[in-house]
């Protein structure tokens, strides 16, 4: 039985389409945005890395392992944002987290030691959940139906576009000044997407305080016990495994023979990221046809192919295998998150932070494992342990998801 205490996610109080705030276009482009700089600084520095390892004489796992100290404070933090958020509120919680974010993104540039890298990663991340849960917490409670798949199919575009920016332009910015002032620009770009938030994204109209901590631990064992939330959380830690694994390494297998990328090259090949800003608004038709079950199912396939034809020697071939790897993580990942925000009614923001603990605890391992591979085997040992975790991915989304179809009203 609900919590007296938890009446904004009950569906007694679900507000109706007339009560929600409209889809305008500005909302549409703000919430895309909100996921655009959340995103941005993740896996930025991806594009660098090969130079990192030269300047501070990094391994490929120390490599790996300062993209994953992002991905591992979030998902420390992912659900206990997610409770505190629950408590305190919505827009405010977005707005400081951006003006955090700015700190250690800016604190990076004066970097010493790759261990220095290594810790302002780490605070970079322990931001980010309270942009990422508490904004898909906020889109769950204010509206409903096809205005819930579709702005969260804008702020996953978002999320995409950040992912590919934040790449390409620290890369273009590291031929142009170097990577230590480019990640000055990429620290007043973050406190602009602040202030773009705290003005244009409306305050909450459903959201009631819940400071209860009892009340969440109650909603925090039903959530580990609940189907819905196990699988999404399970799929999402398969999703950013390949994710992270993938763009990571690929980066040092293109800069060794024969093809011997410079930076800028590599910031191109992030270009592949833009499909899935094309993607994944269009897999919204996709899952209200055949639902998230079934589109999960084809769209791991689709990943999973294209890990495989990143092993061709053509470049042209490998920017093709990662099109098409990209794009079908991108619906897994658009899919799963509204697999949980159709499915899931009480608790929403923990719900979504238990998933993000899911998500980038798979990213973490994805850094280190992926490490040990190409440490090994190069890129051929690293995309077969990719297909391994797809498999994987692709039998908890055959098991575990119950068959359903997202409400079009």
């Amino acid at each position: 039985m609900n919590n007296p205490t938890d009446k904004p996610q009950s569906i007694a109080t679900k507000p109706s389409p007339s009560s929600s705030h409209s889809v305008s276009w500005v909302l549409k482009l703000t919430i895309g945005l909100i996921g655009m700089f959340a995103f941005l600084q993740i896996y930025s520095i991806q594009a660098v890395l090969p130079v990192m390892m030269v300047d501070f004489a990094a391994t490929e796992v120390q490599a790996g392992m300062i993209v994953g100290a992002t991905v591992m404070a979030i998902a420390i933090m992912s659900p206990f944002l997610g409770m505190l958020s629950d408590a305190v509120g919505r827009k405010s919680f977005v707005v400081g987290a951006l003006l955090f974010l700015a700190i250690p993104t800016f604190l990076i540039a004066q970097s010493s030691s790759i261990g220095w890298v290594g810790l302002w990663r780490f605070m970079q991340g322990l931001s980010v959940p309270g942009i990422t849960v508490v904004t898909i917490a906020y889109i769950g409670e204010e509206f409903e139906g096809r205005a819930v798949t579709e702005l969260m199919s804008f702020y996953v575009s978002g999320s995409v576009f950040g992912g590919f920016m934040g790449r390409f332009l620290l890369g273009h910015l590291h031929e142009l000044i170097g990577w230590r002032h480019g990640y000055y620009v990429m620290t007043a770009i973050t406190l602009l997407g602040a202030v773009w938030v705290g003005k244009m994204l409306p305050s909450s109209r459903h959201f009631v305080p819940n400071p209860n901590f009892r009340s969440a631990i109650q909603t925090l064992g039903e959530h580990v016990t609940n189907r819905y939330v196990v699988t999404s959380c399970l799929l999402g830690a398969c999703v950013l495994f390949s994710l992270v694994g993938c763009f990571t390494f690929i980066n040092l297998h293109l800069t060794d023979e024969p093809y011997q990328l410079t930076t800028g090259a590599l910031a191109n090949i992030f270009a592949v990221y833009l499909l899935g800003v094309i993607i994944t608004p269009l897999s919204t038709s996709l899952l209200r046809r055949f639902g998230s079950a079934r589109t999960v199912r084809v769209a791991i396939v689709i990943s999973m192919v294209g890990v495989l034809l990143t092993l061709v020697t053509p470049l042209w071939g490998v920017v093709i295998g990662l099109a098409i790897m990209s794009s079908g993580v991108f619906i897994t990942q658009s899919a799963t998150i509204s697999y949980i925000a159709v499915n899931v009614k009480k608790g929403r923001s923990l719900a979504s932070g238990l998933y993000y603990l899911g998500y980038y605890s798979g990213g973490t391992l994805g850094a280190w494992l992926c490490g040990m591979a190409y440490a090994r085997g190069q890129w051929s040992m690293t995309v077969g342990l990719l297909v391994i975790v797809q498999i994987l991915a692709l039998i908890i989304a055959s098991v575990g998801m119950v068959k359903t179809t997202v409400q079009s009203k």
